[in-house]
């Protein structure tokens, strides 16, 4: 089969949904915003749902099967956002049609699928890669940048909370089936998994627990992970038991000068306490150029402390909270538009160095695996 070559016009990539649910009207209303999308077509095996998506832009083409649309010349690109267990085999049959793919995490339900999807596309020079979106936040690199600048010192734990909303998921509800899903570490889990890989490197699960929902024997509920990474620990903690109303999330990273908070499962506020030099605090200061620094502490001479067996020098103890300005919604638009817009750029010019690809889709189930298999049964 002719490969597509890469466009190097300003013509839009053709795009065509699979899968017209929630999701994808809303990641539909962000890529008919960007030039160089054009959304042309929907295929859902239901199709009163691809009638909605149609209606966010009548010129939008409904397939009756996924035949029609993965022989369709008219499409370039196919965005996948269906249940997980339907990705693999989606995602390869667009590939092996010449399709680029866009897929909703994870890559796949088992890794060596998702490792066989990325050396088919590679090997027919395509696009393959899942929406880690996170890699996408201005809080993601700006965290990125303090562990670059050395700014806190070195690493030495950290933790992921997340307590979920399952409001909108009935017991019948595929995410409840690891069959279809692949468990919680694998349909949400990589998200975490690859933004903290993305601030420590490499990491090993070391333990994983899952525990059951009492009265629901096929209800896995709650699991936590431990990740080693080089010279510290990382704990993933994951419950879907809460009304949407106390959904919430917090991670934080602690390092030898001091700490940082992040919350919600899309970071929308940053806060952090440490210790700092008169030149390191100017430091901070052009990392946060526009956030108000608050002096807890300043000491006229220089103080020596001790911690992790060093020596700290310090003038300062300070406080520092970017705010919750920032709707997570908005955020999380801006996030599934820059990361469409990345990742068409490149098909366009393959020397675009992107945020994620497809390593990113491998390497966050690989850890969501090995947590799922490791993963003892706690019954209650």
């Amino acid at each position: 089969m002719e490969k597509i070559a890469p466009n190097k016009h300003n013509t839009p990539i053709r795009i065509a949904i699979i899968g017209a649910g929630g999701f994808a009207q809303f990641a539909v209303t962000e890529l008919v915003k960007i030039p160089l999308a054009q959304v042309v077509g929907v295929y859902d095996a239901q199709v009163e749902h691809a009638t909605r998506l149609q209606q966010i832009n009548a010129a939008i083409h409904i397939y009756t099967s996924l035949e029609e649309l993965f022989t369709a010349p008219s499409v370039d690109l196919v965005y996948i956002a269906t249940p997980p267990y339907l990705h693999y085999e989606q995602s390869k049959a667009a590939l092996l049609s010449g399709k680029h793919v866009i897929c909703e995490k994870p890559a796949a339900i088992k890794l060596a699928d998702a490792i066989e999807l990325r050396a088919l596309a590679a090997d027919r020079q395509l696009l393959f890669v899942v929406n880690l979106m996170q890699r996408y936040n201005p809080l993601y690199e700006t965290v990125t940048t303090l562990i670059q600048k050395n700014v806190l010192g070195g690493f030495l734990h950290g933790f992921f909370e997340n307590y979920a909303s399952d409001e909108m998921l009935t017991e019948q509800h595929w995410f409840w089936d690891e069959q279809k899903s692949g468990g919680i570490f694998i349909e949400h889990g990589v998200h975490f998994f690859d933004m903290f890989s993305g601030w420590l490197g490499e990491g090993d699960v070391v333990a994983a627990q899952k525990l059951q929902r009492p009265g629901y024997p096929n209800v896995w509920d709650k699991v936590q992970a431990i990740v080693l990474y080089t010279n510290g620990l990382v704990n993933f903690y994951h419950g879907f038991d809460q009304p949407k109303i106390m959904d919430r999330q917090e991670m934080r990273l602690l390092f030898e000068r001091g700490e940082i908070t992040l919350y919600e499962w899309v970071p929308t506020r940053l806060k952090m306490t440490a210790i700092y030099t008169e030149a390191e605090l100017q430091s901070l200061k052009s990392i946060f150029p526009t956030v108000a620094i608050e002096i807890v502490k300043h000491f006229e001479t220089p103080q020596v402390s001790r911690g992790n067996f060093k020596e700290i020098t310090y003038q300062y103890k300070i406080r520092l909270d970017t705010g919750d300005a920032v709707q997570k919604q908005t955020l999380y638009q801006e996030l599934v538009t820059a990361m469409f817009t990345d990742q068409l750029t490149w098909i366009k010019d393959r020397t675009h160095r992107r945020k994620i690809d497809q390593d990113n889709a491998v390497n966050s189930l690989q850890l969501a695996e090995n947590a799922e298999d490791m993963a003892i049964e706690l019954l209650r």
